[in-house]
């Protein structure tokens, strides 16, 4: 018997992976995140299975549903929004099932900071602007921010912020990023990503707060960063005709041409 713990992806219900949605159909009982799992993942399930909304449920409530499927010899499928990776509470619930000797897997799903980015249909690493992107969040009730890792800190290393569970404080974001990008810098806030109800907001650093519309109010990614706007990057020397490659050698003296034709 087994918990596979699948990520079911950012809303869209064709944004979980093929491994994920196999597993969901292999599994007699299904707990699942009811306030951010779409009900379409729930048609992958078997007939006849056990599905259970877990928003209510707590800690220990949910490995009780477990270790009674375990009694009964059936695998799980416990599924959660997202990729599992980031703020999913995985490790705390994994945690508790392997100290009850109860097997489990990871099947990752598509992140939102990646559904994001596609709705914007933009690159949050580009030549000679920024090569990095920080998942970030500020503090909430749930969980607190250790000390070193403010919005401060990281806005000083010029990448591409992806602020998750912060849409309720839009103000402290704008005003801890100020003085490191500008108040023109770009922020993308994207509400509901790949649901069908999907909204995008483009706005600055200066009217992030007065721009975010009254009813967005979870369920939303918070972008911030040049990259968001730029036009005038510099195109990378991956596809450059000069950029000798592996699968691209320039000349018989570059180091991939004797690979190319298998000598050793």
């Amino acid at each position: 018997m087994t918990v596979h713990f699948i990520g079911a992806g950012p809303g869209a219900a064709d944004l979980i992976t093929l491994r994920g949605r196999d597993l969901i159909a292999s599994c007699p009982v299904c707990l699942y995140a009811g306030s951010l799992v779409p009900d379409e993942i729930l048609s992958h399930c078997p007939e006849g299975a056990r599905i259970v909304n877990t928003a209510p449920l707590d800690l220990d409530a949910i490995v009780t549903e477990c270790k009674a499927a375990a009694e009964a010899g059936h695998d799980v499928a416990r599924i959660h929004s997202g990729d599992l990776s980031v703020w999913s509470a995985m490790g705390e619930q994994i945690r508790r099932l392997r100290a009850e000797g109860i097997d489990v897997s990871v099947t990752p799903g598509v992140p939102s900071f990646a559904a994001a980015a596609a709705a914007l249909e933009s690159e949050l690493t580009l030549p000679g602007l920024t090569q990095s992107v920080v998942l970030t969040r500020t503090p909430g009730r749930a969980s607190s921010m250790p000390d070193g890792e403010t919005l401060a800190n990281f806005a000083a290393t010029g990448a591409t912020l992806a602020i998750h569970l912060s849409i309720g404080n839009l103000d402290n974001v704008a005003n801890e990023l100020t003085p490191y990008y500008g108040a023109e810098c770009p922020v993308a806030v994207v509400y509901r990503a790949s649901w069908p109800d999907q909204e995008i907001i483009r706005t600055t650093l200066a009217t992030l707060p007065k721009d975010v519309p009254d009813h967005v109010t979870r369920t939303a990614l918070i972008l911030v960063g040049p990259a968001l706007a730029a036009q005038g990057f510099e195109e990378s020397a991956l596809y450059s005709t000069d950029y000798d490659r592996r699968y691209r050698p320039q000349s018989a003296e570059s180091p991939w041409s004797s690979w190319r034709h298998g000598d050793d």
